[in-house]
């Protein structure tokens, strides 16, 4: 008996992350939705670590979020490339999650990204369930999801090869699309970010990716862009230290020979 008939026979019981299923069986679709998820996470991070000095926040990449409880059970659920939940533990019980599963957290992702690599119809499917006592025949429409059932504040759907990004905020129990600011970016106030296309190299790959900047307009670097970037303030600051002391050397050697002319017609430069 699958868990799901269980249900039907003991409604006492709703599975959690270490009953359902973690995959539905797919994989990732190419080699650019790795790195762009890390790229998301890693630059990020400082940002949710002063929003979130308890630790109580998670990313999910490719994790699959339970929204209702179907046969099979993978139909039940939707994977998102990328989200953010705010405010809720680290672990369950000692725990990783291996998935999200809404009738045990209550708390809604913040924030949810689609890659896209062919035309976007599947995210912007908005089929609904069927009525009760009709066959499921094909599977809820993810913006649907997101949308209706999810109820996600914030859903974006980049589309790789189009390097272009749109944006949805939930405006009275509906997506509304977003409009880009002066920045040509979209901001996303909870976090203080704003969400847009950046071209550059990461990963040995120089294309567009999805990037974050802060309020004022600066974007949001990762690991090893800090790392290089206090590199090079370092010797930024090596440089000016040794241009004082070759300054300051040079001064001196001014005031010596000064004082060695001085003492050659006879005054003493100490009494000056």
């Amino acid at each position: 008996m699958t868990i799901a008939k269980s249900f039907e026979l003991e409604v006492t019981h709703l599975p959690d992350h270490t009953e359902l299923p973690e995959s539905d069986g797919t994989f990732v679709k190419n080699f650019q939705e790795l790195p762009q998820s890390i790229i998301l996470t890693d630059s990020l991070r400082p940002i949710l670590q002063r929003l979130h000095p308890d630790g109580r926040y998670r990313i999910g990449q490719d994790c699959g979020i339970y929204w209702r409880l179907t046969d099979p059970l993978e139909r039940g659920a939707e994977a998102p490339d990328w989200f953010y939940v705010p405010n809720v533990p680290p672990l369950l019980n000692g725990e990783v999650r291996r998935s999200y599963v809404l009738w045990k957290e209550y708390v809604a992702p913040l924030i949810v990204l689609e890659f896209v690599s062919g035309n976007g119809a599947e995210e912007r499917d908005r089929t609904p369930p069927p009525e009760p006592g009709q066959a499921e025949e094909q599977k809820v429409g993810k913006f649907w999801v997101y949308e209706q059932a999810i109820r996600v504040p914030y859903y974006g759907i980049y589309e790789v090869k189009k390097a272009a990004v749109e944006m949805y905020h939930l405006e009275d129990n509906r997506y509304q699309r977003m409009s880009v600011n002066e920045r040509g970016r979209y901001p996303i106030p909870q976090l203080g970010v704003e969400l847009g296309i950046w071209q550059g190299e990461y990963d040995e790959m120089n294309l567009p990716w999805l990037r974050w900047w802060d309020s004022e307009g600066n974007l949001l670097l990762i690991g090893e862009e800090r790392a290089r970037e206090e590199r090079q303030r370092a010797e930024r600051e090596h440089l000016r230290a040794d241009e004082e002391h070759l300054r300051a050397e040079e001064e001196k050697q001014r005031a010596d020979r000064l004082a060695a002319k001085l003492r050659e017609r006879g005054i003493n430069p100490d009494e000056l």
